[in-house]
């Protein structure tokens, strides 16, 4: 087998190993849009003769983390087909991406993972979740929080992406984990008329507020799911929530995907009107330049840790490290004693601030050499909202 680049002629074949691996169905006229961003991105094939076996592609994007917005090679559409498994191609295409990544300048890598048994090996950690909510809006949604008062707008899907953008922009110094988006990113994966994962729902409804908006959809069950919902303040999101709870003619809100520290839940009057029917690993991290990530994010306090941190697969992050946080972030080698031990992934899971260092400890997946340590670095990851990405890629 070689691993080698993957021509532009060869992406349409791309859609279709994907399709074998991950056992989707995807219509010739659906093409255009499942090779956009495979076509913008760094493509690794291995091949077997003229046969393409295994993929992976990463696309250069930006990754907002506290405090920054980082270079990142989005991971997607990875996969080796099941006639030539467990022979090393998924290894390589990773060292591939991983020396890539380090030669473009992008300090972390990310990616969505369908088994999430197969990246800790490859240094990355699960740095954010999700919770799924429902809402019984049969009856009027009463709310702890007093809904804010400026008019709500129903604006055209040509049009929002200009209006909501900014909204979405300025989140994202608050709440880490997502990328930011290009133009036609909206119009191809916020707002597109049909959604595969909503089928018999209608195209996007866009709502709007000065300092909010929500994207949904709605179907002839009563339904009202929402695509999307970005709030400034928790009273726009109280004026959000309750427009989306007294749509006519609808009984039911799915909100999938939503962040693991929703107000909704606190918001309600009646905590049994709002309920979380799922809690799930959403955004996988890599730190491939761990001192430069570790420079680049925010610290909310002023302290220095020694971390031995093992990464086999990026030598160059191997080893002992002196890390000071707080308003001058340095990151250097050192000889000096450790007050943790912990792997790559481990590193990437706590980076966003979602994952406390104190539980890894607990189940024994950090070693804490110095007593408090692991307190002291989860107080200066900390960060004021959940880390959360609203972009499935």
């Amino acid at each position: 087998m070689e691993l080698r680049e993957i021509p532009e002629g060869d992406v349409d074949r791309m859609v279709d190993l994907a399709g074998v691996v991950f056992h989707n169905r995807v219509e010739k006229s659906e093409y255009e849009n499942e090779t956009w961003l495979p076509r913008r991105a760094e493509r690794t094939g291995a091949y077997d003769g003229k046969d393409l076996v295994g993929q992976l592609a990463a696309f250069p994007a930006r990754l907002a983390v506290p405090g920054a917005v980082l270079d990142c090679s989005a991971v997607t559409l990875v996969g080796v087909l099941p006639t030539h498994r467990r022979r090393g191609v998924l290894t390589s295409m990773m060292d591939r991406m991983h020396a890539d990544a380090a030669a473009a300048g992008r300090p972390v890598a990310a990616l969505w993972a369908s088994q999430g048994a197969i990246y800790g090996r490859y240094g990355f950690g699960l740095a954010t979740r999700a919770i799924d909510l429902e809402v019984d809006s049969s009856r009027e949604l009463k709310l702890r929080t007093e809904p804010d008062s400026a008019p709500l707008r129903l604006l055209d899907t040509a049009s929002a992406p200009e209006v909501l953008d900014p909204i979405y922009t300025r989140a994202l110094s608050t709440r880490p984990g997502s990328l930011l988006r290009e133009p036609e990113w909206w119009s191809r994966f916020v707002l597109p008329p049909t959604d595969r994962e909503a089928p018999g729902f209608t195209e996007p409804r866009v709502v709007a507020h000065p300092a909010g908006y929500a994207v949904y959809r709605t179907n002839a069950e009563r339904t009202v799911r929402v695509d999307e919902l970005f709030a400034e303040t928790p009273r726009v999101e109280a004026a959000l929530w309750r427009y989306l709870a007294s749509i006519d003619l609808t009984s039911r809100i799915q909100a999938p995907g939503r962040p693991v520290d929703d107000l909704l839940p606190h918001m309600a009057v009646d905590p049994d009107q709002v309920s979380v029917k799922g809690d799930w690993g959403a955004l996988w991290l890599r730190l491939v330049d761990m001192p430069t990530a570790l420079r680049s994010r925010s610290w909310a306090t002023d302290d220095t840790f020694v971390l031995e941190v093992g990464d086999p697969r990026v030598p160059a992050n191997e080893g002992r490290w002196r890390l000071r946080v707080g308003a001058a972030p340095a990151c250097d080698r050192t000889t000096e004693p450790p007050d943790l031990t912990l792997s790559a992934s481990d590193l990437a899971a706590v980076y966003l601030g979602g994952m406390p260092v104190t539980t890894l400890v607990r189940v024994g997946a950090v070693t804490e050499h110095t007593p408090e340590a692991a307190v002291r670095l989860d107080a200066a990851l900390a960060v004021p909202f959940a880390p959360y990405i609203a972009d499935d890629f």
